[in-house]
């Protein structure tokens, strides 16, 4: 089933204690209207959100845990609305199963003291007192969880106006967001490895154990085929989205474009037929052989089934095809590219790879250009070339460390400059740190010599999702 056929479900609930509410008049009340607000800031499209209001009672804990558990919600944010006994708590923590977020959110940012010393007596000022004791059982509550084996996560600030609170939970949000694409995506694994690359040698398990991915062993043989079938029409829509979507080189030959067209119409019919949320694939053939023809030619299809949210990486590199996902997720793009050399007088950086890019992030349209040669792969054809938007980039890196899957990320700058026009992708980054130190930092990372590139800044949603999945996450800068 598509991600987007089974939407994202957020979980949300109070906490409040129910001895305060005979004690003091309207203090229930005011407390339930501020969940309802925190739910106004949940909502938005694509977010089914599961409200279950204010939990005051271990019984009515032990309810919501199944009630949660029930509606397959991914993600828990427990608004603490005042002291209340972590007995509320456990419950439905412990049987709801998911990652959980503490808001720990106050209703103004400071008490009015002048006007709370005028209140009438000392029950109306404890009434007071408590609406704005949300701080209070937080400790409590952490505690209890983390001597449960539960991990939580916290958000402390003001509950209207506070721009680091909304900021915050948007980034949970769309962190929850991207697991759950990644645990309904099917990652399309066609050809085999490039031979001797013994860092982009993936642990198919280990992918699937640490993201829900599934995996789809797609042969080459059926793309051909499906190629073989194409009916002229099809081929011939493709390749008038080719000359819309890309600036084409005068020297494309048109038999050229025929064959990338139709190879893009294959990939298409595939990626559909089989539900493929992303592709890694490599393959060599023998020369002459119709093999061969096939894969010189996927580099347009795979560069626009990456631009329509099906990213493709080349190489067989299934570690990159998760990280261009993730970003693509994110909505930054995800284009697959490598460092191969640094500019010491500007202190840059330069980034690139062959093969497919990403359009959606290109700096202006993407170029398409014939090369009479693949550098160390078979057959020649046409290629693309394009540099990412200047601005504010991340670089992701999926990898393995003693069968276990981490996330390696950078923030940087895309900037103007020369680049090489060699048909290929082709950047300039800047790092705060400077381009010396980021190659050792992120070097020492541990990283494959691939990785996944978008436009913005993500590191904090980069390290949310790595939370939520319960995996080590690396900031190089």
């Amino acid at each position: 089933m598509k991600d987007f056929e089974r939407p994202l479900r957020v979980g949300l609930f109070g906490i409040g204690l129910d001895t305060y509410w005979p004690q003091f008049a309207g203090l229930e009340q005011r407390l339930i209207g501020y969940v309802d607000v925190v739910a106004d800031k949940i909502a938005r499209d694509g977010v089914e959100v599961v409200n279950l209001g204010l939990i005051d009672t271990p019984q009515k804990a032990v309810e919501a845990g199944h009630q949660f558990r029930a509606g397959d919600v991914d993600l828990i944010f427990l608004y603490v609305t005042t002291y209340a006994l972590s007995s509320t708590v456990l419950p439905v923590i412990r049987r709801a199963g998911v990652p959980v977020v503490i808001l720990n959110l106050q209703p103004e940012r400071a008490i009015d003291y002048t006007a709370f010393a005028k209140l009438e007596n000392r029950r109306t000022m404890t009434g007071e007192w408590l609406a704005h004791c949300a701080a209070c059982p937080v400790p409590e509550i952490t505690n209890v969880l983390q001597r449960s084996g539960i991990s939580s996560h916290q958000v402390t600030g003001v509950l209207q106006g506070d721009a680091h609170v909304d900021r915050e939970i948007d980034d949970w949000i769309e962190a929850a967001r991207v697991a759950h694409i990644m645990a309904h995506t099917r990652l399309g694994l066609m050809g085999h490895y490039y031979n001797g690359m013994l860092d982009i040698y993936s642990d198919l398990t280990a992918q699937c154990a640490a993201f829900g991915t599934t995996v789809e062993i797609l042969e080459i043989d059926e793309l051909a085929a499906i190629r073989d079938q194409l009916q002229s029409g099809s081929i011939a829509a493709i390749r008038d989205r080719i000359t819309s979507e890309f600036d084409i080189a005068p020297d494309c030959a048109s038999a050229e474009l025929d064959r990338a067209a139709s190879t893009a119409a294959a990939l298409i019919e595939l990626v559909a037929r089989h539900d493929i949320g992303a592709l890694a694939y490599y393959y060599e053939s023998v020369p002459d052989h119709p093999h061969e023809d096939v894969i010189s030619s996927v580099i347009l299809g795979c560069s626009m089934l990456t631009g329509q949210g099906v990213p493709c990486a080349g190489e067989y590199e299934v570690k990159n095809a998760q990280a261009m996902k993730i970003m693509d997720s994110f909505g930054a793009g995800g284009s697959f590219t490598e460092y191969y050399a640094m500019d010491f007088d500007a202190d840059v950086v330069l980034m690139g790879h062959d093969g497919p890019g990403h359009p959606a992030v290109a700096q202006g349209k993407t170029k398409v250009r014939p090369l009479e040669v693949y550098h160390g792969k078979v057959g020649r054809g046409l290629s693309v070339e394009m540099s990412v938007k200047h601005g504010p980039v991340t670089l992701l890196s999926v990898i393995e460390r003693a069968g276990k899957v981490e996330l390696v990320f950078a923030e940087g700058h895309s900037v103007a400059g020369p680049i090489l026009e060699i048909g290929n992708t082709n950047s300039r980054y800047q790092f705060d740190i400077g381009a010396r130190a980021f190659v050792e930092n992120w070097n020492a990372a541990g990283p494959a010599h691939h990785c996944a590139v978008g436009v913005g800044h993500l590191a904090g949603r980069l390290k949310k999702l790595a939370l939520l999945l319960g995996i080590v996450s690396v900031q190089i800068c």
